[in-house]
């Protein structure tokens, strides 16, 4: 064998390198334009401006969305289990089967309702009274649920013997307020 044909691989890859190695011939940067000098000072230009309109009558707002809270399946048997248990005067095991509720829907405010209920029946009033507050709080778009939420802070209050703050809460429950 011929010894070129054996070092024919390595010669072309010699030869692709090697061409890679030469370099552009040097072509000296061609000077920037000249910047002619200015005549006279740039004159600000305004847009016109729009034609005038004749003042817009502002829209009403929307009418806030009525959304009535509901209970999920879960919940409502929760629920109803808890409505049992309240009847047969067994407190701390409604108020945890409505806990239960509230684990599953904390965004609820049926649920804080029910609590308050719990509590109310127990003779914990401040608490159910709490209750109702976050329950109105988080329904004021449901005129149904916060009825109820200011009926229970009603009751609370009244029971504490807050005749006149009770008188006020159902004013609110009746939507007079």
């Amino acid at each position: 064998m011929i010894t070129w044909q054996r070092h024919l691989p390595s010669l072309v890859a010699v030869l692709a390198l090697s061409a890679c190695a030469i370099p552009e011939p040097y072509r000296a940067p061609s000077p920037p334009a000249p910047v002619p000098p200015p005549t006279q000072p740039p004159v600000e230009t305004r847009p016109a401006p729009p034609p005038q309109q004749p003042a817009e009558q502002p829209q009403p707002l929307p009418a806030p969305v009525v959304r009535e809270p509901t209970l999920s399946a879960a919940s409502r048997a929760l629920v109803n289990q808890a409505q049992v248990q309240l009847q047969s005067k067994n407190y701390p095991v409604a108020a945890s089967s409505i806990e239960r509720a509230l684990r599953i829907e904390p965004d609820n405010p049926l649920l804080w309702i029910e609590l308050g209920k719990v509590r109310q029946a127990e003779g914990n009033y401040v608490q159910a009274e709490n209750m109702g507050r976050k329950a109105a709080s988080m329904s004021v778009n449901a005129p149904k649920a916060n009825s109820s939420a200011w009926s229970l802070i009603a009751e609370s209050l009244r029971a504490r013997g807050k005749n006149q703050e009770a008188r006020e809460a159902q004013l609110r429950a009746q939507g007079v307020r």
